[in-house]
């Protein structure tokens, strides 16, 4: 059984989480440029089992998309190509930006920790994605 991996995309940085090999944790992985985002994936692919990958869908609070999806949905399509082994699902990600905020300003992160380190928050905002699906899925 491979690692479950969750993907906060944005057009210019993209956060990754990913679960231990039990799939019980989710962890924050790192932050990486999403023009670099294939090759970071190629790289940890060979070195560490992943069966299934999460990408998180922003919807409006209407249940419709968001405008982002114009840049999410080629990015699905790619890695369903170029990763044909892979599951690859879409999970719900409203909140996620607020929620990570949230929980850096109560770890008590200071402004300019925040400032000098802005992927902190893609990268808590697909480890919340992917609790967040963990827990859809018991």
């Amino acid at each position: 059984m491979g690692r479950i991996l969750a993907i906060d995309y944005g057009t210019k940085r993209t956060g990754i989480a990913v679960t231990d090999i039990l799939r019980i944790i989710p962890g924050g992985l790192t932050t990486v440029a999403t023009a670099q985002i294939f090759e970071f994936l190629d790289g940890y692919f060979s070195k560490e089992p992943v069966d299934i990958i999460v990408v998180g869908l922003p919807k409006n609070m209407d249940n419709r998309e968001s405008e982002s999806m114009k840049y999410i949905k080629p990015f699905v399509a790619k890695l369903k190509a170029r990763y044909p082994e892979k599951e690859v699902q879409m999970y719900d990600e409203r909140f996620t930006s607020v929620l990570a905020q949230r929980s850096i300003l109560d770890a008590g992160i200071g402004r300019k920790e925040r400032r000098n380190n802005k992927g902190l928050v893609d990268e808590i905002s697909a480890t919340i994605i992917l609790q967040s699906y963990m827990e859809s899925k018991r």
